[in-house]
């Protein structure tokens, strides 16, 4: 029996009952394959393209056999440049795919390359928005460069989710109220991965593009179980009847929600997750904005509450009130203002200056704006070091590596949540002993950091 394999991340990994309502979309192709194929799922939680290839791969190629299936799913981890151990310039990503289809191949087996799927975002105007930067184009040109077949599942999963709206779309995600699952008793908001009901339709979605894929073999996908799945419903926040009601009238029988986070008149992402309790007796709570119902999210037992708006904020200042629901009446209402932040200006390098010569061992400092944790450093476009911004916005780092002498282009990108700026470009000139001289090559007895070095840029644990 031939064997289709999955590698890739959290998104498609296999997860046990006691995980729920957390499921992966790689569990559920085996329902909608052949009995000719076996399914072995190696899709792990974080896993990178980089950290498959030198730490699992070799495994996986002994392993093969003429006539099996590798689906190739990466994209989703290795654009996250604030997590340096994952993340993966874009050249080095596409080179990393480039790889694993030439690698895969010599073992007489078909590679199938696969666009992330599409996270459960949407704009103002309830548009998907493309979370993953230029990730999914680069694996479509991985899929075109080196002829691999592609399932476009983040093309597929944008369509989906523009299908549903952003009032039924967490209906496939983990995405529950405080008290609704019991894995997750305060609340669980997960716009990256799937429930049972979300990762089986994608699973579907997966097998349908596969069955029209013209290099893989005939017999893969059983055609008959294609059938599409029920839409989730219309989310519970969205079947409130007049909200407004409870902000303008009703008895206020209770106290006000306390809004634990956002702080009051902090700056946020537009994707800012509210959290807070509750008097005793409050069941449900709801949220506006210049008296425009937002939505709403149950309380559980203890009180406890956890809420983000199905849509983004707009960038701008923002005054949101929350008013309870009780039994007998409505709470007081609370507010909490808060500024939403929707790019990231670049960070501002004060040394070394632009083409000015350095010494090996380079000090880089400089400031950047309100809010931005750290500030990566990129050299040919890799990751080579993170410097943490300290409270008065500055911040610096050297690596902990000699560099050659030479001219050098570095780039330099502020981080704040899950965005970042454009670089700011720095020409590097270090000057000190040329390689080859005598002053250098008479000293060459001692090793340098060795094979367990991890400074960065990462190569990988082999």
């Amino acid at each position: 029996m031939n064997k289709f394999c999955i590698l890739g991340n959290s998104v498609a990994t296999s997860r046990k009952p006691e995980e729920a309502p957390l499921a992966g979309w790689g569990q559920f192709v085996v329902d909608f394959l052949s009995g000719h194929y076996e399914v072995k799922n190696y899709a792990r939680d974080a896993m990178t393209a980089r950290a498959y290839y030198t730490e699992r791969f070799i495994s996986l190629l002994n392993s093969l056999n003429p006539g099996d299936v590798v689906a190739i799913d990466f994209g989703a981890v290795e654009q996250r440049i604030n997590v340096p151990l994952r993340y993966h310039s874009p050249r080095e990503f596409k080179e990393f795919l480039g790889l694993y289809v030439e690698a895969i191949r010599g073992e007489g087996a078909v590679p199938v390359l696969v666009t992330p799927s599409a996270r459960c975002v949407f704009d103002v105007h309830g548009n998907v928005v493309n979370t993953h930067d230029s990730y999914p184009d680069l694996v479509r040109e991985a899929a075109a460069g080196t002829g691999a077949d592609l399932i476009d599942l983040n093309r597929y999963t944008t369509q989906l989710l523009q299908e549903l709206g952003p009032t039924r779309a967490r209906g496939f995600f983990r995405w529950t109220d405080a008290g609704e699952h019991p894995n997750h008793p305060d609340g669980m908001i997960d716009s990256t991965h799937f429930n049972e009901a979300g990762a089986r339709e994608v699973a579907r979605i997966f097998c349908s593009a596969l069955l029209h894929a013209q290099g893989v073999p005939p017999g893969l996908v059983n055609p008959d179980s294609l059938q599409p799945g029920e839409y989730p419903p219309v989310s519970a926040e969205f079947t409130v009847t007049n909200p407004e009601s409870a902000l303008y009238g009703g008895d206020h029988v209770v106290g006000p929600p306390t809004i634990k986070s956002p702080g009051p008149s902090k700056i946020v992402s537009p994707l800012q997750k509210f959290s807070g309790s509750v008097p005793l007796g409050t069941s449900y709570l709801l949220f506006f904005e210049n008296g425009s119902y937002l939505g709403g999210t149950a309380v559980n037992e203890a009180g406890n509450w956890l809420w983000r708006r199905a849509v983004s904020w707009p960038a701008g200042e923002h005054l949101v009130q929350a008013v309870g629901l009780t039994e007998t009446g409505v709470s007081q209402v609370a507010s909490v203002p808060f500024t939403v932040q929707d790019h990231v200006e670049p960070p501002v390098v004060l040394g070394p200056r632009e083409g000015a010569l350095s010494g090996p061992r380079p000090r880089f400092s400089g400031t950047a704006a309100d809010g931005v944790a750290k500030v990566m450093v990129l050299e040919g476009g890799r990751l080579i070091a993170e410097a943490p911004v300290r409270e008065d916005g500055t911040w610096s780092v050297r690596h902990p590596h000699d560099w050659k002498p030479g001219t050098y282009q570095v780039e330099f990108v502020s981080v704040f949540s899950a965005l970042h700026s454009r670089p700011t470009p720095l020409t590097l000139r270090i000057h000190g002993i040329p390689e080859g001289h005598w002053l250098r090559e008479s000293v060459i007895a001692r090793e340098g950091c060795g094979e367990k070095c991890e400074h960065l840029p990462f190569a990988g644990r082999w």
